[in-house]
């Protein structure tokens, strides 16, 4: 595997990493209060994510050093690792490494809560990526920064929630689970689309011309509209009849319960699936091409 294939496999987790951990504070902020036993899981998820996140951050902007060199000797070159943290890549990266560690610390304190300070770390490591890509070189560029943070913070919401979804379930009473999912899909049906909304939008300013969307920039923002509109498909799906399901046997048989429950954690584990093969498209985007 050369430089370029291991950084896109680096950046790809990396972002996995942030989402969750940013995900789990927002989680943890917007329905902490209902949680009766996950809440120490859904930490401990968010942390170790942060501090995944910060090594494999660290260690993209070490490779871009190798990717400038073509060869692995460049992650020893002081001068192209000097290159490699400068400019807007490096300073989005250390802001998201300083993101990160507020998250870790925030949620290692159990006394802090989530919406202190790892509420501001994971604001920070989310709208971090703003400062550099193709958003922050072309015009407007105050719009299209405002449409980054509100895609990147939507996203981490979403993709964040999915694994704490998972701990609930398993941890929760039948009756605070159903709860819990019932208020979150109330939150993200009004939330999620602006993911789209704010995507397409930028997509429409960086690629105005139909030659744009056949070249392989277009194509990969294509598909990462495809997995969108399957993933929303999946949400609507959860929303009104597996949450639902779940929750009207609450009062029945034992085994039907478990059931509706089992259906539902497979259908979360299948848009977990689904979202970071488009964080991964992003990954390959953002390392490959531009508009």
């Amino acid at each position: 595997m050369n430089p370029d294939q291991l950084s896109v496999v680096v950046r790809a987790l990396a972002f996995v990493s942030l989402f969750q951990a940013s995900g789990a504070v927002f989680f943890l902020a917007l329905f902490g209060s209902r949680l009766a036993q996950a809440g120490h899981g859904i930490r401990r998820l968010g942390g170790h994510a942060a501090l995944a996140g910060l090594l494999l951050l660290a260690a993209q902007r070490g490779l871009e050093g190798a990717r400038m060199a073509d060869d692995y000797a460049g992650l020893l070159d002081p001068a192209l690792q000097r290159l490699a943290w400068s400019g807007s890549g490096g300073n989005a990266a250390v802001l998201q490494i300083i993101g990160l560690s507020l998250v870790a610390f925030g949620l290692a304190r159990r006394n802090l809560p989530p919406a202190s300070v790892a509420g501001i770390g994971a604001v920070i490591a989310a709208c971090a990526a703003a400062l550099t890509g193709h958003t922050s070189e072309h015009s407007p560029r105050a719009l299209l920064a405002a449409l980054m943070c509100l895609h990147l913070l939507l996203v981490a919401f979403w993709f964040g929630a999915l694994l704490p979804l998972l701990l609930c379930i398993r941890r929760e009473t039948l009756r605070g689970a159903a709860a819990i999912l019932q208020r979150f899909s109330a939150v993200a049906g009004a939330l999620v689309p602006w993911i789209g909304v704010a995507g397409l939008t930028m997509a429409l300013i960086l690629i105005p011309t139909p030659a744009g969307w056949r070249a392989a920039y277009g194509l990969l923002l294509l598909g990462k509209m495809g997995a969108f509109m399957l993933l929303l498909l999946l949400a609507a799906w959860n929303r009104w009849r597996a949450v639902p399901a779940m929750a009207a046997e609450e009062s029945s048989a034992q085994s039907t319960a478990l059931m509706a429950s089992t259906a539902l954690r497979r259908t979360i584990l299948i848009e977990y699936g689904l979202m970071v093969a488009v964080l991964s498209m992003t990954a390959l985007l953002t390392s490959f091409y531009s508009p």
